[in-house]
């Protein structure tokens, strides 16, 4: 019998493009360890000197390794057991709360609770006269729970309507505010990065302050910053139990200093997680791109909804009447002027 000699069945095409896809996924995937452990040797080595050597030379020896070695498992979890390496290291970088820190966050707020009375003390008030010219001042003032009444939220957009900054405001019964503002307290001479913040560059920093230092700086002396102003809808046992959230991480951070980061821990990342996690609202995609959280709220009906979302977002713009209110007594009261849900 004669057999003939037929030609070994190649895979299919979708079998490739399957192995094509994994094979670019993995490979993307360590290349993204590599290039974030080396990052992270080059912003977060404490030795100036020793950054760019090492992140260098750990590149170079990677890729020397992963040439030289033929077993392509091996060949691939190189990169993973040198990320590995790095970020255990990484991990072993501890915050502190002794730094040369610029004067505006050098000072932080901490909370004392009895009962239902609750003194802040160093609230922040600034006096401006430009964005960097400045005389830092600071007050204590005791609050009233039984008073408190309402929580606002600020969306500040400084470019991208993607991402803002935001800042939550509770509300007494008489006119009293307190603003919180979770920002980056940054030391003498630096300046905020998305970049370094995504490393272990700065340390968390909640700010208590008037309305007329973190608002007022962000509207009347910062140039291209868009504030809007959201009343929160939820019932007075909520607001207190986000005002006290904030009062007790004033504290925490006092005795015990975290690291800012620009995904988990930002502006508006902290607040969510300032929650026991069974309490925590849904994860959204928004909360991360925290520009259109407005969408998100107004969604959930968690701001005013009685007016479609363009109109609200034009009517919650308080620029303008923070430039007319600017220093005056009654500043918290003037920008919130015809912001929907917000009682006259």
């Amino acid at each position: 019998m004669i057999r003939l000699k037929t030609e070994p069945r190649r895979p299919g095409l979708l079998r490739r493009a399957v192995r094509w896809l994994l094979f670019v996924g993995l490979g993307g995937v360590l290349l993204l360890l590599a290039l974030w452990a080396a990052a992270a040797l080059y912003f977060d080595v404490t030795v100036a000197s020793l950054r760019i050597p090492l992140a260098v030379g750990y590149l170079l020896m990677l890729v020397g390794a992963v040439k030289l070695v033929r077993n392509q498992w091996l060949r691939a979890a190189l990169p993973a057991i040198g990320f590995a390496i790095v970020f255990v290291w990484w991990l072993t970088l501890k915050p502190s709360n002794q730094r040369d820190w610029a004067p505006d966050v050098a000072t932080l707020a901490y909370a004392e609770i009895d009962g239902s009375k609750v003194t802040v003390r160093n609230i922040r008030n600034c006096d401006y006269r430009t964005e960097t010219d400045f005389d830092v001042r600071h007050y204590d003032k005791t609050f009233d729970l039984e008073r408190l009444r309402t929580a606002d939220l600020y969306m500040v957009y400084w470019g991208s309507p993607n991402m803002a900054h935001t800042m939550v405001s509770f509300g007494f019964e008489g006119g009293d505010y307190l603003c919180f503002s979770i920002e980056t307290r940054k030391e003498k001479g630096e300046s905020y990065s998305a970049v370094r913040g995504l490393f272990r560059q700065f340390e968390l920093v909640y700010i208590a302050a008037d309305e007329r230092d973190v608002v007022r700086l962000r509207t009347n002396f910062r140039k291209g910053e868009d504030a809007y102003l959201f009343r929160l809808n939820a019932p007075t046992s909520k607001v207190r139990e986000l005002f006290l959230n904030y009062l007790n991480r004033l504290n925490s951070l006092r005795e015990t200093p975290e690291w800012y980061n620009a995904v988990a821990d930002n502006c508006t990342t902290s607040i969510r997680n300032q929650r026991a996690a069974a309490a925590r609202a849904p994860w959204d995609w928004r909360m991360l791109v925290n520009g259109r959280g407005d969408q998100l709220l107004y969604e959930r009906g968690a701001i005013h909804t009685d007016l479609p979302l363009a109109e609200l977002k034009q009517r919650a713009l308080i620029n303008d009447r923070a430039r007319q209110a600017d220093k005056d007594s009654e500043f918290s009261q003037l920008i919130r002027k015809g912001v929907p849900g917000v009682e006259p």
